[in-house]
């Protein structure tokens, strides 16, 4: 009877490690707003 217990300790001690080693990274996107509106840009004096 002993022998079932350890084993069904081992088991669940295995489990339980192999549950909290499973690293869920996730990722973020970060998307830049476009401008509303673009900044003048110089075209010369007199155009």
């Amino acid at each position: 009877m002993s022998k079932s217990i350890k084993l069904l300790a081992v088991f669940g001690l295995v489990a339980g490690l192999a549950a909290c080693a499973q690293e869920e990274t996730e990722e973020f996107v970060v998307v830049e707003p476009e401008p509303i509106s673009s900044e003048p840009v110089y075209t010369g004096k007199y155009k």
